[in-house]
């Protein structure tokens, strides 16, 4: 029988998860019942994503701001170069207070119009006209108020960083500017805060002379009295959980999901994929922010994931070779295609168009959409079918 049905992608309700929590049996267990309850029979190649704030939660892996502050007392013996920190209550106001707490000065150097994950300081249409020319010119807090306004709030959530910023680290100066070198000019020490071009500008920086270079993948990537950490990330991925306290990436996601995909192999006797998701790789293209605050979409996933698609791309042959067919005669002739397609497409032309990205950069990203960040209560994620194509039955 044809099917009718592709991709699904569904929430999954699971409790509210507490530190301790045996997390390999509440996912198992709710997957089982949601799968169930809807009368979904489990396919090989289907596939279970589980928010990474899940795991972090039952680990504990939490951290506050003393110690924050502990380790940049200890890493910095005066002010502090902190560079590049994108513009985010959740993501770095915390960080922010605690950095600040080390009592040490601090210089923030901001990139303009935007952070790194878009979130902007101003309308970068303003900079046309001024004689602004945001690859070279570096601005001063000052420069910046006379220019764009003594309160300059983002587009969706209403705050003025700069602001926000300054009152949560009264010892600090804030410049403009996006050349990482510029911080040289205030301070020889160096925290550098971008997530994903970080390994870059450290390098940058160290060539450059600076005398002291930590990334936030390098604070809090050991336990300081007790607390949480992450070997890998350090603060990155971190969001906030309280005034003074953050929740970390999780840590050992290798073996959490392999421990939820033998449970659920064993239940149902299909080869089913788990993935540990974060932020999914997104742009929106009003805010013009791109999502991906984390370090990396999904910190631990199944061998299944592994890769990128191997697709045809449909409209592509049905607009050329296939052009002038009837429909019954393109579909026979597609499905032909698709069966006897080769295992490595790369640089066809019957893939243009298609996505070239990691299957796990893909899903991931489907399954924060389907999850969301608010109150739907589906922290995990089940997706059928995904790998299927129109040959599928």
């Amino acid at each position: 029988m044809k099917r009718y049905v592709g991709t699904l992608s569904f929430g999954v309700r699971t409790p509210i998860i507490q530190t301790g929590d045996n997390l390999v049996d509440i996912v198992t267990d709710s997957v089982i019942q949601a799968t169930e309850s809807e009368q979904i029979r489990m396919r090989d190649k289907d596939v279970v994503c589980v928010t990474e704030s899940l795991l972090a939660r039952a680990q504990g892996n939490y951290v506050n701001t003393d110690h924050i502050a502990k380790e940049i007392s200890d890493k910095f013996p005066d002010e502090v170069g902190v560079v590049f920190p994108i513009l985010s209550r959740n993501r770095f106001s915390t960080l922010l207070k605690g950095i600040a707490a080390s009592g040490r000065k601090l210089h923030i150097l901001l990139t303009y119009p935007s952070d790194e994950v878009g979130n902007h300081l101003m309308d970068e249409k303003l900079l046309y006209g001024i004689n602004i020319n945001p690859y070279t010119s570096v601005l001063e807090e000052d420069d910046y108020r006379r220019l764009f306004g003594q309160e300059v709030k983002h587009t969706f959530t209403g705050i003025d960083y700069v602001n926000l910023y300054k009152e949560i680290a009264p010892n600090s100066e804030v410049h403009f500017a996006n050349d990482p070198k510029t911080i040289l000019n205030y301070t020889k020490d160096v925290l550098v805060c971008s997530i994903h071009t970080r390994e870059l500008i450290k390098q940058e920086l160290k060539d450059a002379g600076a005398e002291r270079i930590y990334g936030l993948d390098d604070i809090l990537n050991e336990s300081i009295d007790g607390s949480g950490y992450n070997a890998e990330y350090g603060l990155l991925g971190s969001n906030m959980a309280g005034e003074d306290q953050v929740k970390l990436f999780p840590r050992d996601g290798q073996p959490f999901v392999e421990a939820v995909q033998a449970k659920l192999i064993e239940y149902s006797g299909k080869q089913i994929e788990v993935m540990i998701y974060g932020d999914g790789a997104f742009k929106d293209p009003v805010g013009k922010i791109w999502e991906l605050a984390d370090p990396v979409v999904s910190p631990a996933h199944t061998s299944g994931l592994l890769g990128t698609p191997n697709e045809l791309k449909m409209k592509y042959l049905a607009d050329t070779e296939l052009k002038g067919m009837d429909s019954q005669s393109m579909e026979t002739a597609i499905l032909d295609r698709i069966n006897s397609k080769d295992q490595d497409l790369t640089g066809k032309n019957e893939t243009l168009g298609t996505t070239p990205r990691r299957i796990t950069d893909l899903l991931g990203s489907l399954a924060d959409l389907t999850s969301g960040s608010g109150d739907k209560g589906t922290p995990v994620v089940y997706v059928q079918g995904y790998f299927d194509n129109y040959a599928s039955n």
